[in-house]
């Protein structure tokens, strides 16, 4: 039981004992006994973790969230992560260790090490594996973060055994699914109700089409958003990875762009995240609606609105469509409804499992539904649908009235004391997770 448990003192192995053996002769003769491999042996008394599974609003991020708030006073170290970050920050630290000491070097063992410092306890959200990079360390980073003591809880939209499904060199990856298995209590949370998604009062962040009014309706959340008198609008430049990430627009806490400015160049996650520690609110104007030609466009606007959420910025949007149909075009949509009376799964008067009222009333209208939505052959793969799903369930929790008011100091959500408080939760949130 963690509260009982207290974590041992993290040992960092020595870098000699990470370099493979040399297999020069005389190198061998004169080189002094060679330091211990460094073992990856899990302690006896470590808690098991948890890894929290189910589908688009269950309640799995408000769970662990939950726990990692409620830990006893005995965890006094703890950390909280997107695993989107988490992999980028691991990845980074791998590069520069390689860069200072060799490409030879078996630096994941002390990357575990250094990461096991931050906290006894590690916090992620969204595990899921797309990358051959990342199948490839995972097992020998979690088996090295659990033998220094680490306790894993996770959430995900999978069971295990389905992370990583057709992915390269899958085989490499089963080792790294059966520790999680074995380590970690695995608990299906899947729920007919996707929470985020219960009617919310719209709080009108959201405008289509791309008429003369979406100009103004930028506009004026910009001004609202931002700090005109302290702080007047004006470019900024970021660095990420040694690149330069342009903000044309910035006031404040606000920043603003066209579509084509943040999404149409080769912007990436990490980008993004970076964007996420130096503003509160984003303004996007001249959204698109994207078809299968441009699936590109749509998986990075879908990274951006989840990196959005996950720092609980708020989004301002002008779409030249309706927000269900900014990934799938008219006619799409008209062969998906078709492919879904003929397989049964669009019936007449079926729910739309919670969407809002407005989305509600749209999607009756052309008789669409959730489920033929997520099943429907236009996108590629799980992963795909899901984050499709996903992103909606989002944007409609983003756009509603208590999202959009959070965290602003209103009087009726208690003023100038609602408004410190939102802060610091969300400045102890960026320290423990980004």
């Amino acid at each position: 039981m963690l509260k009982d448990y207290h974590a041992p003192t993290v040992v960092h192995p020595s870098i000699e004992s990470l370099k493979p053996p040399s297999k020069s002769f005389f190198s061998a003769l004169l080189r002094r006994r060679r330091a211990k491999k460094p073992s990856t042996q899990i302690p006896f008394n470590l808690p098991k973790g948890l890894y929290m599974y189910g589908d688009v609003g269950s309640g799995k991020t408000m769970l662990m969230d939950m726990f990692y708030d409620t830990l006893p006073s005995n965890v006094t170290s703890k950390t909280r992560v997107h695993f989107h970050n988490f992999m980028q920050d691991v990845h980074k630290r791998l590069h520069a260790m390689k860069m200072e000491h060799g490409s030879d070097l078996d630096a994941i063992q002390y990357v575990a090490a250094d990461l096991a410092e931050r906290g006894s306890v590690l916090c992620f959200d969204e595990f899921q594996c797309t990358d051959v990079a990342d199948a490839m360390i995972l097992r020998s980073l979690l088996e090295g973060l659990m033998s220094h003591g680490v306790v894993l809880v996770t959430t995900s939209n999978r069971h295990p055994d389905d992370l990583y499904k057709n992915g390269i060199q899958r085989a490499s990856f089963i080792p790294c699914i059966n520790l999680l298995k074995t380590r970690l209590r695995v608990l299906n949370l899947d729920s007919m109700t996707d929470y985020r998604k219960i009617p919310r009062p719209p709080s009108g962040v959201f405008h289509h089409p791309l008429d003369r009014a979406a100009s103004s309706h930028a506009e004026k959340w910009f001004r609202f958003l931002g700090d005109m008198e302290g702080d007047p609008p004006h470019t900024a430049t970021h660095q990420v990875w040694g690149r330069n990430v342009e903000v044309p627009k910035a006031s404040g806490k606000a920043a603003m762009f066209t579509f084509d400015e943040l999404i149409g160049k080769a912007t990436s996650a990490a980008d993004y995240l970076e964007l996420m520690k130096s503003y509160d609110a984003f303004i996007i104007t001249g959204v698109p609606g994207m078809t299968h030609r441009e699936r590109d466009l749509a998986r990075r606007f879908i990274t951006f609105i989840d990196a959005v959420y996950e720092s609980r910025a708020k989004l301002v949007l002008t779409t030249a469509v309706p927000l269900f149909q900014l990934f799938m075009s008219s006619a799409e949509i008209d062969d998906a409804l078709e492919g879904g009376r003929k397989t049964g799964s669009v019936k007449d008067a079926e729910d739309h499992e919670g969407v809002d009222d407005v989305m509600r009333q749209l999607m009756d209208d052309m008789g669409m539904n959730m489920k033929m939505l997520k099943n429907s052959s236009l996108f590629s793969g799980d992963e795909e649908r899901f984050a499709f799903s996903r992103a909606l369930s989002r944007l409609s929790e983003m756009g509603s009235q208590e999202w959009v008011e959070r965290g602003l100091g209103m009087e009726h959500r208690g003023g100038l004391d609602e408004k410190e408080g939102w802060q610091r939760v969300r400045s102890r949130w960026r320290e423990d997770s980004l």
